[in-house]
């Protein structure tokens, strides 16, 4: 049984954007275009791939089980049509990173000005995300993550500082109200600004170390919120006197050189390595991804 691959793509566009809108949107195409293709693919397939509400659209169990095997296969087909990009002057096409927002705030601003610059016939597609995807599924070629969440049989490349730290802080006039911590310890009875991962999980315990002796807490305070989305929030709230927070030095340091947070356990605070990107080494490597690899090991 054929299938259109117009057709698979737009099934797959909207059933990654979760509605037709954004979908259409992100293909810069129409809502009713991209609907008339789903439903053209699951009239010839003879079953539902989508359940469609008002709200939402999300796939069926047969939907899903082809996302599962269509969306590495059509990257692959992408990254043979990039091929022919090799008897080009310059290469072009589209890449695609799945980064931590981390990432995408500390790590890309320095690197894709001038990657932009140098091939401007590449278009860069970042999806900023702190939950673990499957890098090939959701159609990426490649993702930027931290060793400890590197994936099993991916080929990684440092990329951005590689050494970073998180950084403690609250405003003066909070620690002027409140006292200035001399031990981690002595956060268990401030107000501490929490972040949370899409997982749902808390970004703790903190961490802390100083000549060998590694400290965990598991602080508590009056405000929690997404570090996907709202980690500028928590430092917005910290400035405005609200508690502490604990975020990535870089992150912190605009606020810290102001004056409007003042560093807490400066001497406690943990380093890390840098991040790394890292593309599957059981695909060819699309010209875009490899220009990029270029640029930053440059």
């Amino acid at each position: 049984m054929k299938a259109d691959l117009a057709d698979l793509n737009a099934f797959l566009a909207v059933a990654q954007a979760r509605g037709f809108r954004d979908a259409a949107r992100a293909a810069g195409s129409s809502a009713s275009t991209l609907s008339e293709a789903v439903r053209r693919l699951e009239a010839r397939l003879g079953v539902r791939l989508l359940h469609r509400t008002t709200r939402s659209v999300t796939p069926t169990e047969a939907g899903t089980r082809l996302i599962e095997r269509l969306a590495p296969a059509l990257g692959e087909v992408e990254a043979a049509l990039d091929v022919v990009n090799r008897f080009r002057d310059r290469p072009a096409g589209t890449l695609r990173l799945n980064v931590p927002v981390s990432a995408a705030r500390l790590v890309l601003p320095a690197i894709l000005p001038g990657f932009l610059a140098a091939y401007p016939d590449i278009q860069v597609e970042i999806i900023a995300e702190d939950g673990f995807v499957d890098m090939l599924a959701s159609g990426c070629d490649a993702g930027i993550r931290y060793d400890e969440r590197l994936e099993q049989d991916m080929i990684a490349v440092p990329i951005g500082p590689r050494v970073q730290r998180f950084a403690t802080a609250a405003a003066p006039a909070y620690l002027d109200a409140r006292g200035r911590p001399a031990h981690p310890r002595d956060l268990l009875e401030h107000a501490c600004l929490r972040g949370r991962f899409t997982s749902g999980a808390l970004t703790s315990p903190w961490e802390f170390e100083r000549e060998g002796k590694i400290v965990r807490i598991e602080p508590q305070g009056p405000l929690i919120a997404s570090v996907a989305g709202a980690a500028d929030l928590l430092v917005d709230v910290a400035a405005a006197g609200g508690g502490i927070i604990h975020l990535f030095e870089n992150w912190l340091r605009p606020a810290l050189d102001s004056g409007a947070l003042e560093a807490v356990l400066p001497d406690w605070w943990q380093s890390f390595s840098g991040p790394f990107l890292y593309h599957s080494g059981r695909r060819l490597v699309p010209p875009p991804l490899r220009a990029f690899l270029d640029f930053i090991r440059s």
